[in-house]
């Protein structure tokens, strides 16, 4: 058995047990490292109701838009809180009580750069903002977007809480797989400019929640890993996903995606034990790399 094979393997195996632990609930776990190569996946093409992790998709749509001219980050979208569901075109809002970032719905009737929106969508997740680009790019363009540059499992069908359309079935869904085709595809810069990839990785470092993936790196490592990444947390779900930098090296992609309706500890335990295996298995990688 080869070094890579005994890595999967033993994660495999303690993956495995922290999915059984989940009771009826799933686990997807996505990785690739930039450095060694090493790569492996649990159920990675497993879909998942996406919760929060489709706004990375939204924000590709943003820079694919950018890069083609059709606006700029500096633009100003006015603010409103009316959308169309996509199921039937019947008008919704977003619930503000609901919604994490305040900040978006006080400015209601004003305007803002939609390079604001775009952080309040990743850093504070705002629903909102995320409707609002979400409109401004097209659920088909974003949608072309993602297709252009071949990322499948992801899956962008409507704009957030559209509770028609959830009813009816349609919902924004992701594999671990996906994301992390999403993530290496905007770090690669496959069809955005250095410029963009550079803009999108520094707006995702700056998520304001923890998530799980730095919370389950050794103390030493967190003190000095930067995570650009995006959370998703409803009821049903908790994901992570981002990329991982760490002082001299290339950094590795992760995605964690946890369903499991009846624990909400359960799943925030599941993302940090799967993200510390994680860097286990990428710290031995590279060392032989």
């Amino acid at each position: 058995m080869s070094r890579a094979e005994h890595l999967q393997a033993t994660l495999a195996s303690r993956a495995g047990e922290i999915a059984a632990g989940l009771g009826d609930g799933a686990l997807g776990v996505s990785v690739f490292d930039y450095l060694s190569g090493f790569a492996w996946g649990l159920d990675g093409d497993r879909w998942f109701h996406a919760a929060s992790t489709i706004k990375v998709a939204i924000l590709a749509g943003l820079f694919d838009a950018i890069e083609r001219g059709r606006f700029t980050l500096d633009s100003r979208l006015h603010v409103r809180n009316r959308f169309l569901s996509g199921l039937d075109g019947q008008p919704f809002r977003v619930d503000a009580r609901r919604d994490a970032d305040d900040d978006v719905h006080a400015s209601i009737g004003k305007t803002m750069r939609v390079g604001e929106l775009a952080r309040h969508m990743i850093v504070r997740s705002s629903n909102l903002a995320a409707n609002l680009l979400l409109d401004l790019v097209g659920v088909e363009e974003t949608r072309a977007a993602l297709a252009a540059r071949d990322i499948t499992g992801v899956d962008v069908c409507r704009g957030v809480e559209d509770e028609r359309a959830f009813e009816a079935g349609l919902s924004n869904r992701v594999t671990a797989d996906g994301i992390v085709g999403l993530l290496r595809a905007i770090r690669d810069g496959r069809g955005f400019s250095p410029e963009s990839s550079k803009a999108m990785i520094d707006i995702l470092m700056d998520q304001e929640f923890a998530g799980g993936i730095a919370p389950g790196l050794p103390d030493a490592i967190r003190a000095v890993a930067r995570v650009a990444h995006k959370t998703g947390d409803i009821s049903t779900v908790s994901h992570d996903a981002g990329l991982v930098f760490l002082p001299g090296r290339p950094p590795y992609v992760v995605a964690i995606l946890v369903a499991c309706a009846s624990d909400a500890s359960a799943r925030t335990e599941a993302l940090a034990a799967i993200s510390g295996l994680v860097y286990d298995a990428v710290a031995a990688a590279g060392e032989a790399a």
